[in-house]
C-alpha cells in the first residue's frame, strides 16, 4: 500500500488538486489501484451543483491519470514527471457524490520508449462510475 505521505513525494499535485488518498494495489508496469474519499467539503461542490452536489466526470478522469502516474513513478521513472497526451472513449455511467469512495483501476495497454497508453475505470462499490483510455508522455521536469 502507497499512503498519503508517499503519494505527495510522488506526485507534484496539491490540494485542492490531489485526487488519489491512497494505493491499495500495484503491480509495476501491469496496474495500479487507488483510492478517491469523496468529500462534501471538495471545493468543486460549491459550483457544481450548488444544492445537488456531484463531482466532475473531468476530475474522475484526473483521478485516473494521476494513479497512472504514480504507476509510472513506480515502475522506474523517478525523477521525471507525466504528462498526459490524450484521452479517448470517456464514458460516464454513474453519479458520483459526496460520501461515495472511489475506487481507481488502471492498466496499461502499451508502452513504447516514453509514450504509456492507458485503460482506467473508476468505480464506487461495484457499479462502475467512469471509463477512459489515455495516453501519457514521461518526460523531463523541464519541458
Amino acid at each position: 500500500m502507497i499512503d498519503i505521505k508517499e503519494i505527495l513525494a510522488i506526485l507534484p499535485h496539491r490540494y485542492p488538486f490531489l485526487m488519489i488518498d491512497k494505493v491499495i494495489e500495484l503491480e509495476n508496469e501491469v496496474k495500479a489501484v487507488g483510492i478517491k474519499n469523496v468529500s462534501v467539503n471538495e471545493p468543486f461542490f460549491q459550483g457544481h451543483f450548488p444544492g445537488n452536489p456531484v463531482m466532475p466526470g473531468v476530475l474522475i478522469v484526473e483521478a485516473l491519470a494521476q494513479l497512472a502516474g504514480i504507476l509510472a513513478f513506480q515502475s522506474g521513472v523517478q525523477g521525471k514527471t507525466v504528462y498526459f497526451m490524450s484521452i479517448e472513449k470517456v464514458k460516464f455511467r454513474k453519479i458520483v457524490i459526496p460520501g461515495d469512495q472511489l475506487r481507481l483501476e488502471v492498466n496499461v495497454t502499451h508502452r513504447r520508449g516514453n509514450v504509456w497508453k492507458f485503460s482506467g475505470n473508476a468505480f464506487v462499490g461495484d457499479k462502475l462510475t467512469s471509463e477512459a483510455e489515455f495516453t501519457a508522455m514521461v518526460s523531463d521536469k523541464d519541458l
